[in-house]
């Protein structure tokens, strides 16, 4: 059976009351679950992400950013939820993670990586144009000194 809340605040009222489970019977748990699990899993893809693009600078620079957005935003919201904090603080935690989320990966790093990969395609024509002739790849044969003689 569904017990329905009466809801007696206009919404901006809700925003100087305190995040707990009293006040936010429907949002409380979810809010600082989510939090709990996201960062989890933005620790276990840092992981995974940098094994991977160890040798691409610019994206794992990207991953360890955004490491540390999650790490701050989902850990403030966790500590927000536990020490019940005001909601204005976790709304606001959760919109400006979001921003700096979306800043980070679609305003911030893509110049880098298109840098990045202008790089290594200069750097593999190169490598194809100085390997072009097939005489380019044998080694000529070095001619021995003359022996001096005393």
């Amino acid at each position: 059976m569904l017990s329905c809340l009466a809801v007696t605040l206009g919404p901006l009222d809700y925003l100087p009351l305190p995040f707990s489970p009293e006040n936010f019977p429907d949002l409380f748990n979810p809010i600082w679950a989510a939090a709990v699990g996201l960062l989890i899993i933005q620790v276990v893809l840092y992981n995974v992400r940098t094994r991977q693009l160890h040798r691409h600078e610019p994206l794992a620079t990207m991953q360890e950013w955004l490491l540390w957005t999650g790490l701050c935003v989902f850990g403030l919201i966790f500590v927000a939820a536990l020490f019940r904090f005001y909601f204005f603080i976790v709304l606001g935690t959760i919109l400006v993670g979001l921003a700096t989320y979306v800043w980070i990966r679609f305003f911030r790093f893509p110049p880098l990586i298109e840098a990045y990969n202008d790089q290594l395609r200069r750097a593999r024509f190169f490598s194809q144009a100085r390997y072009k002739s097939p005489e380019a790849t044998v080694r000529s044969r070095r001619t021995r000194p003359a022996r001096r003689r005393r």
